[in-house]
This record gives structure tokens, sequence and C-alpha cells, in this order.
């Protein structure tokens, strides 16, 4: 790693966006720090395939764990420009049932998580220009419905921690942001042909990229925008008001 390459850890890095977004990252000229959990071959692919980059395993459940991986990085990262938290579970519940595993689970890795390492991040990281904490949530904080009723608690419990952490946590030149993606990849148990349907049921009737995604979060790092706000990434998804998840509205489209 050159001290000359600002770095960003990206959690749940080695798939999916994750993955693009440490990939945009790493052809920008960063050093990207790949967090993985379980997915550790992906994760050395990934960074074998970029110029400056390495990977580090977390089992985000684990609060110690967490905060110590914070600590270590911030000891020899000179220039730790940014911290994307991607990492998410998206597991079915709904409005008529709380699952307490479903729910503790996804609530600790989607929100408790992301906000204590910013917030460690903030206190310990050293940056040249600033620091910029971008916090995947989903449109769904705008656009809500009552399936995967855990999830989206957890995207909201998210969402809200960015104007807190912006206000309270953060110094003149740092930056906290959320960035909201729509429908994006095929999640849960989607078949191809649903998911056709459900990346198109936006205001702009087109599918959104992972690389679109990738690119709004390298925009965010260069902070911008106001600290604090949320960018949407969606084709205009937020915009609707769509009674259920787009999987089982594609789902009963597909088969009217």
């Amino acid at each position: 790693m050159s001290d000359a390459r600002p770095a960003v850890l990206v959690t749940g890095g080695a798939k999916r966006i994750g993955a693009a977004i440490a990939r945009a990252f790493g052809h920008a000229g960063w050093h990207v720090v790949i967090h993985y959990g379980t997915s550790r071959e992906d994760a050395a692919a990934l960074a074998d395939s970029l110029f400056s980059a390495e990977t580090v395993q977390c089992d985000l459940e684990d609060d110690a764990a967490t905060a110590q991986m914070i600590t270590d990085l911030s000891a020899r990262l000179s220039d730790w420009a940014a911290l994307v938290n991607c990492a998410a579970i998206f597991e079915a519940d709904d409005v008529t049932f709380l699952d307490p595993g479903t729910n503790a689970r996804t609530m600790q890795i989607n929100a408790r998580t992301p906000a204590l390492m910013a917030q460690a991040y903030l206190r310990s990281a050293r940056a040249v220009a600033g620091r910029r904490v971008i916090q995947i949530t989903d449109q769904k904080i705008a656009n809500p419905n009552p399936d995967f009723f855990s999830y989206t608690m957890s995207k909201h419990a998210l969402a809200s921690t960015v104007p807190m952490l912006a206000m309270g946590a953060a110094r003149p030149d740092d930056r906290v942001y959320a960035l909201a993606p729509g429908a994006i990849l095929a999640s849960h148990d989607q078949r191809e042909e649903e998911t056709e349907i459900s990346h198109r049921m936006n205001l702009l009737k087109r599918k959104t990229g992972q690389d679109e995604v990738a690119q709004a979060a390298l925009f965010l790092a260069q902070g911008h925008l106001a600290s604090g706000q949320t960018l949407y990434c969606d084709s205009g998804q937020h915009l609707l008001s769509q009674p259920r998840d787009v999987i089982y509205l594609a789902r009963e489209e597909r088969h009217a």
C-alpha cells in the first residue's frame, strides 16, 4: 500500500453491491480494505484484481471484534478517508409478525454495528483532507411497505443516525452521508424473470445498475454535498408509493 493513496473500508465488500463499490474505489486510485464475514475466497479474488487492496475478516454481530477492527485500521492507515458500511442481511418477516431472531440479527448488522463503526471511525481515524462516512440505506426509508419488516426497520434506524452523526460526532471537514439504492440485484428468492420486472418498477422504468451505486459512493467520498444528506440511487423508486416489496409486486404481475 502506498501512503499517497487514500484508504476506504467497505463492509460486505466481497460480493454484490459491496464488491462493485470496492472495485470502483480501487479503479479510482484508492487503497481498498475489503471486509468480509464468510466470503474469504471472493474477498481475496477481488483484492488480487485491484492495484492496492487488502482483506479483513470480522463478524459484525461481535461488538468487540468490530471495535478492534476499527482500532487496528486506525493505527496503521495514515489517510483513512472513507468508511462505506454496505454489509447487510435481508431476511423475510412482515408487519404481522416480528420474528425475534431475525429482528435481533438484522438490527445488529444493519443498524447498530454501522452506527458503532461510524462513531469509532470518527473518533480515531486519520485522514489528510477530512473523513467520509457513507451508510448504505435503502429507498424503503422514503417508500415503505409491510414486507421485510425487520430489514426496513433497521434501515430506518440506520438512516436516522446520519444527521445525528453529522451534527454531533464529526469535525468541520468530515462528512456523514446516507446512500439509498433501490432494487439493484436479484434478492431473496427471486427468479430471473421476476427480477427483470421488479427492477423497472420505478419512475424511469429502467434498471439501476450496481455500478451507478458505486459511482454515487465515489461522488459522496469527495464530500461535495453538505453533511447529513441522503442520496437516492433508484431511478425514482423512492418517489412512488408501493404497497408491497417489488419482489412480490413483480410476482403478482407475472402471474396476472
